[in-house]
């Protein structure tokens, strides 16, 4: 399985180079502004809004899977265009497609969980542009697997995480939300569940996302515990107080892909647990068995 990893040196891209890379894999990834630190992957430019030079990489590559970890955020040519432009092209060329989606393609109102048979209700430019990548991706490619997710969390180097040191540091202002709900995951974590359907032949809408629904100020008050800040430093507020856009109470049911895979997707009580130590692989990127 020769894999092109899109969007490989940011937080998501770069966990799934370093998996493919410590089982002896050399990948091929893709950057815009800068390769990614890992030697052991060959790295093309690509900007998702050039449409010959996406050809060419994927000429240069000829890749079997190709996984979309990009993030346009709510850039509309890169995000959405972007996203149906790879989808395109990979179905032209008979390419298995796993694409990265995000709980931001629903509204969080008058559901209590959203499941993988939830229809897209995005309230945001960046969840439309989310919204009609996937869609577009199910429709182009019949036996792509989209996968929608939540607030990644890194080893101290998402943005939440960085924005708690902030905040306890009094380096920047702002709050962290009460009223804001979501099902935080593991980079690890997503990265070894992607691997393993990129791995298998399954297709459609899964979901992967940690069991615990907690508040973004819930969430910065355990990464400040495991870090040894004082958690009664961060601001708290309401985000319903505010005038941002989007879905306050979005919760990601992952029952029924997680029944699918051996990768268990761990909740951020436990993940976050101080006592815990780094994620021990439980398969190679290419053995998954999902279906």
């Amino acid at each position: 399985m020769t894999v092109l990893i899109v969007g490989g040196s940011g937080l998501l891209g770069s966990e799934l180079v370093r998996r493919a890379v410590s089982t002896g894999r050399r990948p091929a990834a893709t950057f815009h502004s800068r390769p990614g630190g890992h030697e052991g992957a060959d790295w093309h430019h690509l900007d998702l809004r050039d449409p010959l030079r996406l050809e060419t990489v994927l000429d240069a590559v000829a890749p079997t899977t190709v996984i979309n970890a990009s993030s346009g955020e709510a850039d509309w040519a890169v995000t959405a265009e972007g996203g149906i432009r790879l989808a395109r092209a990979s179905a032209e060329r008979g390419i298995r497609v796993v694409h990265v989606s995000s709980d931001a393609v629903f509204s969080g109102r008058g559901r209590a969980r959203y499941d993988e048979s939830c229809l897209p209700d995005p309230l945001t430019p960046y969840g439309a542009a989310k919204a009609a990548a996937e869609t577009a991706v199910r429709l182009l490619c019949p036996g792509a697997a989209v996968a929608r997710t939540s607030l990644i969390i890194g080893n101290r180097r998402s943005a939440h995480e960085r924005l708690v040191h902030e905040l306890a540091d009094g380096t920047r202002q702002g709050a962290l939300f009460t009223d804001d709900v979501r099902c935080p995951v593991h980079v690890e974590d997503l990265a070894a569940a992607l691997w393993e359907i990129a791995g298998s032949d399954a297709a459609g809408v899964f979901h992967l996302a940690g069991p615990d629904a907690l508040s973004r100020h819930e969430l910065g008050r355990l990464i400040a515990r495991r870090d040894g800040l004082d958690p009664t430093r961060l601001p708290s507020a309401l985000r319903a107080d505010t005038k941002l856009p989007g879905g306050l109470d979005v919760r990601l049911d992952s029952r029924a892909t997680q029944r699918k895979l051996d990768t268990r997707l761990r909740g951020a009580r436990e993940f976050l647990n101080e006592s815990s130590g780094p994620r021990t692989p439980s398969r190679g990127p290419a053995d998954g068995s999902a279906s």
